[in-house]
Parts: C-alpha cells; structure tokens; sequence
C-alpha cells in the first residue's frame, strides 16, 4: 500500500506543478475555450490540461517501475498499453483542443487508440452472464471489439460530463479510487496479486487527477480540455477492464452467491454510472430531436442542476456526492458481501441525495438570487487573475482570444473553439 501511495503523491505532484506550465504555453498558442451561450465559464479559459495530467502519469510510471514491491506489476504489457495508447489519446485531444477536429474524424481516433492499447494486452478475457448453464464466459477473439466498444464509450462520457470546473476531474478521481479499493482488495482475499496493473493504473490516475483538480475547481484557471477528458476516459477504461474483465469469478468462494459473480458487471456499472447515465440520456434525446449524437446542449445533467437552483460548486459537489455513494456502496457490498448494515446505510445516503439534489425547489427565489450573485462573483475573480478590473479595460491585460483580438474587459469574445 505504502508504493501505491508514493506513485498516487507523485502523479499528483507532477501534474499540480506541470499544469501551470501548461496554461501558459496554451496562451501562448491560443488554445482557448472561448465563451459560448450554454458555457458556463465567463471569460476565454485555456485549455490542453490533459498534457500536464499525462506527464504526471509518465512519471508516476517511471517512479513505479523503480519500485521493488510493484515490479509484478510490469510483468505483462497492460501498463505500457496504457502508457501508449494514453500518450497517443492525449495527442488527438490536444489537436482538438487546438484545431476542432470533427466528431468523426475524433470517434475514429479513438478506435484506432483503443486499439493500439487491446494489441499491446488490455482486453477483456471472461465475463459472467446471470443465465441458468452459462455462467462465466470466456470470450477469445470477441474480448475485443467489446474492449474497444467499452473504450470508447467510457471516453466519451467522461467528454460528455466535463461541463462544470473540476467535475471531471473530481468524478474521475472518485472513480479511480474506487476501481482501485476494488483491484486491491481482489489481491488481498486470494484472487490476484496485490501489485496489479489495475491496482497500479487507477492509483497514477487518481493522483493525477487530484493533482490538476486545485487548478481547474471552481473558478477554473485552466480546463482538462479532450486532452485531458479522452486521457482519463481510456485510463478508467483500461482499469475497468483489466480488474474486472480478466477474472474467472467461478473461482470464487462464495460461487453460490449472486453478487460476487455479478460483481464484475457492476463494479464499472456503478462507478461509471453518473457519466454513462449522462452519456445516454444525451443521445437519446438529440436522436429524438433528429440532431446528431454529438451536436452540443444545455441539457446535461449538471446544466439541470443549475436550473433547479443550485450553485456552481454546489452542483459539482452533488454530482461528486453520488458518483461517491454509486461506486464505494457497490465496493462495499462487495468487500461487506452485502450485510444489513451496509445497506442501511447506502439507504440513508440515498434518501439525502435526493432531498439534497431537490431542495431549491422549496426556494427557489433565495437561490436564484444566490447563484446570480455567485456568478457575479465568479465573473469579477476571473477577471482580477487575468489582470484585469472588472467594468473597465487595461488594454495589455485583456485576454487572448481564439481570433487574435484582445477583449476590453466589457464582454467577453464569443468566438473560438468549445470547452
């Protein structure tokens, strides 16, 4: 536990101090998220944040092969998989960042990087299906096109849900401590290795992602951009599928028992539910209106919690709040093997979750008027870290915008490249 804890300290530092560096090379080249209606940001923001998560994951790699204890972990290829295909994922989203690259030329990308990563040794290997004289599959050839299908859907929601300031960030953090507990604690009962590359993988990224998320929480001074987002999506991914994918749950003791043969299906299906859930709803309702299933909305679901009345960090901590519940109440069913206490509990969360998510509605005008002087707020703190007063210009002080004009501080340029 101690080498996780040194690889998870070192991603985080790496990439809290490479992100400024960061920032201001994306200035320099005007990689920038303009502001656009559904945005909710309120001035020009850089973006390519994923460059500085990735060098945190480098090094927290390199850092981990030095280790003794976690040298098993490198054993087969799944780690260098996913340094690989991260790296090459990375590049794709930093040339969308930069150039707008179109939806289809983006999806191909992907495949091709999901790819590249199933070749080097990330596919999914058994899954067991709750049918009578089934029981654990063992997939061969057919592993992968599920791998690239499970990759490619993960990296999208986590593309779908970066909309507030650190909430991807937050949310894939959450996410990859919760895969992690799970893969360790496979090694700790018998059924894997302690030093696993999930177990590896999901520690550098969740140190990763706790290292950016100081920068890009609320008001973000730099966003993780599809640099960042395609990066983590492939990580949570590749972690989802190399702990959960390459198990025979046949093998456990309590075989006669449905939740732990189950647990391989719903440990990803809980930890990602909050992004898969707004993955879905999205398509679904642009299909409905005859739009493409990448044309963007404001109607995601942290858009709707800001419509019931919530405030913007309010919004984000909610949506951390049940991405929290979904994915450590399954852990802990799973490590509990689902006893009373436990699921009292996560009865109990439940409940305030909800009142929580619909209180403004008892009032509304108090947090309309809270979340309009919050903005407000926002708006002038953004302002002063650009080096400029708000309701006045400072002329060298204005922001570069994605056109090569330099706003007066009055409204912010419309124009450039979506978030």
């Amino acid at each position: 536990m101690r080498e996780y804890i040194v690889v998870c300290l070192t991603a985080a530092l790496v990439t809290y101090l490479t992100t400024p560096v960061v920032r201001v090379l994306a200035m320099r080249f005007r990689v920038m998220s303009a502001v656009r209606e559904r945005d909710v940001h309120v001035i020009p923001t850089p973006r390519g944040g994923g460059v500085a998560m990735y060098a945190g994951v480098a090094a927290a790699v390199l850092v981990a092969s030095r280790l003794p204890a976690l040298q098993r972990t490198f054993e087969d290829s799944q780690t260098y998989a996913v340094l690989v295909a991260g790296g090459l994922i990375c590049l794709l989203g930093v040339l969308d960042d930069r150039f707008e690259i179109d939806a289809l030329t983006k999806l191909t990308g992907q495949i091709a990087c999901a790819g590249v990563m199933v070749l080097l040794g990330v596919q999914f290997m058994f899954v067991f299906l709750p049918v009578a004289d089934i029981g654990t599959l063992s997939l061969g050839d057919a592993g992968v096109p599920l791998t690239i299908l499970t990759t490619v859907l993960v990296v999208n929601a986590l593309n779908f849900i970066d909309g507030l300031d650190g909430l991807a960030a937050g949310v894939s953090a959450i996410a990859a401590v919760a895969l992690f507990a799970y893969s360790y604690n496979l090694g700790l009962v018998g059924y894997d290795d302690t030093a696993s590359a999930p177990a590896l993988i999901t520690a550098v990224l969740a140190g990763a992602c706790l290292g950016f998320l100081p920068h890009n929480f609320s008001p973000a001074r730099i966003f993780m951009g599809d640099s960042g987002s395609m990066l983590v999506g492939l990580m949570l991914s590749a972690a989802a599928v190399s702990a959960t994918g390459r198990v025979d749950t046949q093998s456990f003791d309590s075989a006669a028992s449905v939740l732990p043969l189950a647990l391989p299906l719903l440990v990803p299906l809980a930890v990602l539910f909050i992004p898969f859930t707004d993955l879905v709803l999205a398509v679904v309702r642009r299909t409905r209106k005859g739009q493409s299933p990448f044309s963007p909305d404001k109607m995601h679901l942290h858009h709707r919690l800001l419509s019931i009345g919530h405030s913007h960090r309010r919004a984000v901590l909610i949506m951390y709040f049940w991405a929290a519940l979904l994915s450590f109440g399954v852990i802990a069913l799973s490590i509990s093997g689902g006893t009373a206490e436990v699921l009292v509990v996560i009865g109990a969360l439940l409940v305030v979750g909800v009142v929580v998510v619909l209180g403004p509605r008892a009032r509304r005008p108090d947090r309309t008027a809270a979340s309009v002087a919050e903005s407000e707020h926002r708006a002038a703190r953004s302002a002063r870290w650009w080096g400029r007063r708000p309701g006045r210009a400072r002329g060298r002080g204005a922001v570069p915008s994605r056109s090569g004009t330099r706003p007066t501080g009055r409204t912010p340029d419309p124009t450039g490249a979506p978030r």
